[in-house]
């Protein structure tokens, strides 16, 4: 029995739900353009990454689905279904790198106001609550790195810095509670 013309319609509309039947142009996808601000060395860490899954990482890949399609009976062979999955996050994690360099801003440090934080900024604050000071300096979600005092403008932290001044004092909701931090130092 074959499905009939409206059941199919709405089986498509079903996987598809960004096309609905009343849209001129059904395929037009419409995005936000986003803005990624890095620093020069982010970007080239950016592109050296990009450059070493295309290359190396790819072939090292497409070797082993070889491998694994010599051992014969591809349906019940794992090694070649586990290389195919991860050719899958390779080539996701390429194309998301791609993305990201094509949205990335680089950010001109000579442009910035030194007299609030902002990006790249090197802030020194006191953490009110258990009176110690940190030191961190705000970069873009690419380039955060904690362990390093590299933390993100989109972390809780970060998002309370930016464009803050010596002497101003905020309130940071963070999972471990609230942190209540005086910044007492701002550096490029």
């Amino acid at each position: 029995m074959e499905p009939d013309r409206q059941e199919l319609r709405q089986a498509i509309f079903f996987f598809l739900p960004r096309v609905s039947p009343r849209q001129e142009k059904p395929f037009e996808m419409t995005t936000k353009e986003k803005k990624i601000y890095l620093t020069q060395e982010g970007l080239d860490k950016l592109k050296a990454e990009l450059k070493f899954l295309q290359t190396k990482e790819r072939r090292r890949i497409i070797d082993a689905i070889a491998e694994a399609r010599a051992h014969g009976d591809l349906s019940e062979n794992a090694e070649y279904h586990a290389a195919k999955e991860a050719q899958g996050h390779l080539e996701d994690r390429i194309s998301q790198l791609k993305s990201t360099m094509q949205d990335a801003r680089l950010v001109d440090e000579s442009r910035i106001d030194t007299s609030k934080a902002y990006i790249l900024s090197t802030v020194k604050v006191l953490n009110m609550n258990v009176k110690k000071e940190f030191s961190y300096t705000l970069v873009s979600p690419q380039e955060a790195d904690f362990s390093s005092g590299r933390i993100s403008i989109k972390s809780p932290i970060g998002a309370g810095l930016l464009g803050k001044e010596v002497g101003d004092i905020i309130e940071v909701k963070v999972p471990a509670g609230k942190l209540k931090l005086k910044v007492l130092s701002i550096e490029r």
